[in-house]
Order: structure tokens, then C-alpha cells, then sequence
């Protein structure tokens, strides 16, 4: 079970990587066009990026 929270919040921090990478060189925010500006839903994504963050910073060394 702990190994599929790991996995997720990596791939969910890559996701995020690249959407801050989209948004640092091209100004274009591929979350925002997907699912809306501030919607429900993206905010959900951002949230979910967010704590993969947290996961990720937890379980570097393990």
C-alpha cells in the first residue's frame, strides 16, 4: 500500500514539475486549460500536486 502512495506522489510531482516548467518558460498553465481557472477540479489537481510534494520530501531516503 505504501508503495503505491509513493509511486502516485511521484508521478503527481512530475505532472506538476512540468506544469510549473510549461508556465515558467511558455506562460501557459496546462492544469487551468484542462479543467478551467480555479475550478473545483483544479484545485483539486494543485492540492493533490501539493501534497504529493509533502509525501515526496517525507519518503526521499526510503
Amino acid at each position: 500500500m505504501f508503495k503505491y502512495i509513493k509511486t502516485i506522489s511521484y508521478v503527481l510531482v512530475i505532472i506538476g514539475a512540468l506544469n510549473w516548467g510549461l508556465i515558467g518558460v511558455f506562460n501557459f498553465d496546462l492544469v487551468a486549460t484542462l479543467f478551467g481557472e480555479m475550478t473545483y477540479l483544479t484545485r483539486v489537481v494543485y492540492s493533490l500536486v501539493g501534497l504529493s510534494g509533502i509525501v515526496s520530501v517525507i519518503t526521499f531516503r526510503s
